[in-house]
């Protein structure tokens, strides 16, 4: 078992998107889930060892549902065209995820759907020390890995308490705080794929830790 099986499933499921369909290749979906859970088992044994700060998430937590929740999205197909790893998974933590689709994969982390009180948090960090976060998210290698953070559902003007004429101002304004690296099926189903995803999550290690300790007080 390899991804190009875990592709050849997706693109194969995403024909023939019914219950059953589903019922009939049953099988087949538990062979690519079990190959796809062992996976994020190794790789969550690797992130153990990278980042001590890390939260072990086992696979059966990290991995995404196949079904779509028709209750919430009445109109979306009843399964999903992707497999994706929640890792780093708790209270606090700021979440990394892999996500591996026919209609685009990447590789993210950070807070992307904060509360209010995480909110609330990372902008007083900001408030306090932004240099801090503005040199880990301009440094060039952060930079050739995710790009620019930007948020497209970011305040038009100043949050509550702060000044428009903030230093910090844009930073301010987001109000989601991720980050996210495209990959490719041809990467993905490379023989070196878990050593791409472990480089791209020692570069995100600084961007969790300020965040973290944002929400931690």
């Amino acid at each position: 078992m390899s991804f190009y099986q875990v592709f050849g499933f997706l693109r194969d499921l995403n024909k023939n998107n019914s219950k059953a369909w589903m019922d009939e290749h049953r099988d087949t979906y538990h062979e690519v889930r079990d190959f796809v859970l062992e996976w994020i088992e190794s790789l969550d044994k690797r992130l153990q060892k990278v980042d001590p700060n890390y939260y072990s998430t086992p696979a059966k937590k990290a991995i995404s549902r196949i079904n779509n929740n028709l209750v919430y999205k009445p109109n979306a197909p009843t399964y999903r065209n992707h497999f994706g790893a929640e890792m780093n998974k708790a209270k606090g933590k700021s979440g990394f995820y892999v996500h591996m689709s026919l209609n685009g994969s990447f590789i993210g982390g950070g807070f992307y759907n904060p509360s209010k009180d995480q909110l609330d948090s990372i902008r007083n960090a900001i408030d306090y020390n932004g240099e801090e976060l503005k040199k880990i998210i301009n440094k060039k290698s952060f930079v050739d890995t995710f790009g620019e953070m930007s948020d497209s559902d970011a305040l038009k003007t100043a949050p509550k308490g702060f000044a428009q004429e903030h230093k910090h101002i844009e930073l301010l304004r987001m109000k989601r705080f991720a980050v996210m690296h495209s990959i490719t099926q041809k990467e993905i189903v490379a023989d070196d794929f878990a050593n791409k995803v472990v480089k791209v999550y020692k570069e995100i290690i600084s961007f969790n830790q300020y965040l973290e300790k944002a929400v931690s007080v």
